[in-house]
C-alpha cells in the first residue's frame, strides 16, 4: 500500500511541475499506478500484456501495454480508476514469445486473460494463466457468477483441495511450500490447456486478435472438458495421449464449421455454474475415464 501511495504522489507532482511550467495549466495532472504480476503456462518472456478496456481482445489506441521480462514478470502503468475495472490480456506471439518451460519460441499464438474484478493494484498479485483465462470465461458467460463462483467451480473440476488458490501463481507455488503437489498438478494442466489453445490458433487467431466466437466456443469446449484433462495430467498422459489428440481434432472440426463473421454468441451452456458441486469426479475419489478420442459430454 505504501508502494501504491507513493506511485500516485510522484505521479500527481510531476504533472503539477509540467503545469506551472509556463504553458497551459487548464488540464488537470493524471495520476499512474502499477498494476505487476506475471504471465505463464510456464512463465513466458517477451508476450503482450495490455489492459483491454474495450473487451475486444486486442490492443488497441489508448490502452496501457508492456512486456514480461526474463522472468515473466510485468507492470502495467494505469489510471487508478481503472484497478478492477477492466481485464488484463496477455499474448504469447508465434516464434517471439518464449515459454520458459522449454527455453523455446512459442510454435503458436494464443491469447491469456484475467477477469476484471481479479485485477488489483497489490504488486505482484495479478497472474495472468490458463487458469485465469477459463476464469474470465465462466464469468463473461454467466454474468451472475462471482470471482469466487468461478474459482470454486473450477477447483471442482480439478478435484483440488477446498482452499486451493486457483488464481496462485503456480509455477512459483510448485517448487516450495506445503502445496506443492497442488500447484504442480496445476502446472502440468495448465500446460496441455495452452497446447490445447495454440492448437487452434490457425482457427482462432485474427492478425493481433482473435475471433471472440471461436475462442470464446475453443474456451467453451476446454471448460467442459475440464475434469478429464485434469484426470489426464493425474493418469500421467501428455498431449499425445488417445484422449487429447482427439479433444484437438474435435475441437479442429467444431471450430471449422463456425463463421468467421457474426454477432457475439451465448456460450453460456458450456460454463454453467456448478459450484455447488463438491467435485466433479466420482464419489471413489478416482479420476473418470476420459472418452476414447472423444470430449465429455
Amino acid at each position: 500500500m505504501k508502494n501504491h501511495i507513493i506511485t500516485i504522489t510522484a505521479a500527481l507532482t510531476v504533472g503539477l511541475i509540467a503545469g506551472c511550467g509556463g504553458g497551459s495549466s487548464s488540464s488537470m495532472p493524471t495520476a499512474s499506478t502499477t498494476v505487476s504480476g506475471a504471465v505463464a503456462d510456464g512463465y513466458l518472456v517477451g508476450a503482450t500484456v495490455f489492459m483491454d478496456k474495450n473487451g475486444n481482445y486486442q490492443l488497441d489506441a489508448g490502452e496501457p501495454s508492456t512486456r514480461p521480462d526474463v522472468n515473466g514478470a510485468y507492470s502495467l502503468t494505469i489510471n487508478p480508476a481503472d484497478v478492477g475495472k477492466y481485464p488484463i490480456v496477455a499474448m504469447a506471439i508465434k516464434g517471439q514469445t518464449i515459454d520458459k518451460d522449454t527455453s523455446l519460441t512459442v510454435p503458436n499464438s494464443y491469447m491469456l486473460s484475467m477477469p476484471a474484478t481479479a485485477v488489483s493494484g497489490t504488486v505482484n498479485s495479478n497472474f495472468i494463466s490458463p487458469m485465469s483465462s477459463l476464469i474470465r470465461e465462466k464469468m463473461a458467460a454467466n454474468p451472475s457468477m462471482t470471482l469466487t463462483d468461478a474459482m470454486t467451480q473450477l477447483r471442482n473440476q480439478m478435484n483440488l483441495p477446498a482452499g486451493t488458490n486457483m488464481m496462485a501463481d503456480y509455477v512459483a507455488g510448485s517448487r516450495s511450500g506445503a502445496n506443492m503437489s497442488q500447484y504442480q498438478s496445476m502446472h502440468s494442466t495448465a500446460q496441455q490447456m495452452a497446447g490445447l489453445m495454440a492448437g487452434q490458433a490457425p482457427l482462432v487467431m485474427n492478425g493481433s486478435g482473435v475471433n471472440q466466437n471461436r475462442y470464446r466456443s475453443m474456451m467453451g469446449t476446454i471448460n467442459s472438458n475440464m475434469s478429464a484433462i485434469a484426470a489426464n495430467v493425474i493418469n500421467g498422459q501428455g498431449m499425445s495421449s488417445t484422449f487429447m489428440t482427439g479433444m484437438m481434432s474435435q475441437m479442429q472440426t467444431q471450430l471449422g464449421a463456425m463463421p468467421m463473421g457474426g454477432g457475439f454468441s451465448n456460450y453460456s451452456g458450456m460454463f454453467r455454474n456448478m459450484t455447488s458441486h463438491s467435485s466433479f469426479w466420482s464419489t471413489t475419489g478416482t479420476p473418470m475415464t476420459p472418452m476414447s478420442g472423444g470430449m465429455m459430454k
